[in-house]
């Protein structure tokens, strides 16, 4: 079912299309999809409308290009933009009414040689919990993140592309904080933007435009008398520096890092100036992150991957292999998949591993020290899902190809 393509054959729409019946019809086809984002551009002779589903862009409708300008004149409108300034990046946020079911949109408009280029994240808060036994993670990883949320003080990192899930397991950790220590734990957050509310959590957002940045935001949080501190993104020495030092000083630090594999965020926070004694003393662990689409269970069965994927897969773990794909139907929308599961590596800092820091090992030494002390990397994570038929083996080389050891 297409709320779009019924609208635009409807007797109302040979009428004369109306702009806001035909934006809520898209973003109305992208929450009935689940999907994350809502892309509308302008190609050569139409406008592509394209939904990311499970990570994957795929394409919804094309529409006549004249519609363009309205199409983004009423996204600006539902978001509070300038919608007299058609030359500049605009972002902004709105709240679907009634038809919409309350969806929370993030609106993006950026201007390309062909016209306005339309970018939309969506939130459905009917479907976010922040439970972290709801996420799927390994065992193993489950039980480490929780050992680790024990902590009072140091950092935990997460790293990982974005959209693998790093905002949604960060806000899971702080609510399991919350649901165990109640209202005696005073939590503050420094965000870009701000995602979602989060009760009895101090949330604030930064404006660069203001030179409010996450530094500035954090030095003055550490007189706020917070317990736990999430950052959204350490992405400069300043705010890397404050946040090892408050790790160092009695609270326990949760944010982000680019890096490719765990053992990469310790490489980054070296380069950003940050003595490797320094990064030993604090850093509790490192969390990477991945996110694959799931098998769809409604039309899964057994096959045989190809022998070009077959020779990545120990020979050992061939004999109990549950391969499985999905075929396609109406519930997963002939794409074989439907929903996504998380793909993890815990990196735990223990002793030799702190050793090894001091000495300003290479990443791919530190990795193997840390595989030596107990940590499962990302793809014998991924290709353990893959066994067990949760995910197809396809799936797993596509995300994980650039971490297969």
């Amino acid at each position: 079912m297409s709320y779009t393509i019924d609208y635009l054959q409807s007797e109302l729409a040979a009428q004369g299309v109306e702009v806001s019946v035909l934006v809520n019809c898209l973003v109305q086809d992208a929450v009935h999809l689940g999907a994350s984002d809502l892309h509308i551009e302008p190609w050569e002779s139409a406008i592509a409308v394209r939904a990311r589903v499970n990570g994957v862009l795929s394409e919804m409708v094309h529409l006549p290009l004249d519609l363009l300008d309205k199409i983004s004149m009423r996204f600006k409108v539902m978001a509070n933009l300038v919608t007299y300034q058609a030359g500049a990046p605009q972002d902004g946020t709105a709240v679907g009414g009634p038809e919409l079911e309350g969806v929370q949109l993030r609106v993006s408009i950026f201007p390309t040689t062909r016209g306005e280029k339309i970018v939309v994240r969506l939130f459905d808060p009917r479907d976010r919990r922040f439970d972290l036994s709801t996420l799927s993670f390994e065992d193993s990883t489950l039980q480490g993140l929780l050992r680790v949320l024990k902590r009072t003080s140091g950092l935990l990192l997460f790293t990982g592309p974005t959209g693998s899930g790093k905002t949604s397991t960060m806000y899971s950790s702080l609510c399991h904080i919350l649901q165990r220590d109640g209202s005696s734990v005073s939590i503050s957050t420094v965000e870009d933007p701000v995602e979602f509310n989060l009760p009895m959590v101090s949330q604030t957002q930064i404006n660069p435009a203001q030179e409010f940045t996450y530094a500035k935001a954090l030095r003055s949080i550490m007189r706020q008398d917070p317990q736990v501190i999430m950052v959204g993104e350490i992405r400069d020495p300043e705010t890397a520096a404050i946040a090892v030092q408050a790790g160092l000083t009695g609270h326990l630090v949760i944010s982000t890092i680019h890096a490719g594999v765990s053992a990469g965020a310790f490489t980054r926070l070296i380069n950003m100036e940050i003595e490797p004694f320094m990064l030993a003393s604090s850093i509790l662990g490192v969390m990477g992150l991945r996110l694959v689409r799931r098998v769809c269970p409604n039309c899964m069965a057994p096959y045989e991957p190809p022998p070009s994927q077959l020779k990545l897969v120990p020979e050992a773990l061939i004999p109990q292999a549950q391969f499985r794909r999905g075929a396609g139907c109406d519930q997963c929308n002939q794409t074989g998949y439907s929903g996504r599961l998380p793909v993890s590596e815990l990196l735990v800092v223990d002793e030799p591993f702190r050793q090894a820091l001091m000495r300003k090992v290479p990443t791919l030494a530190l990795e193997e020290i840390a595989i030596q002390g107990g940590m499962r990397t990302l793809w014998q994570n991924g290709l353990q899902r893959a066994i067990s038929g949760q995910t197809s083996l396809e799936e797993i080389i596509r995300v994980l190809a650039v971490e297969m050891v």
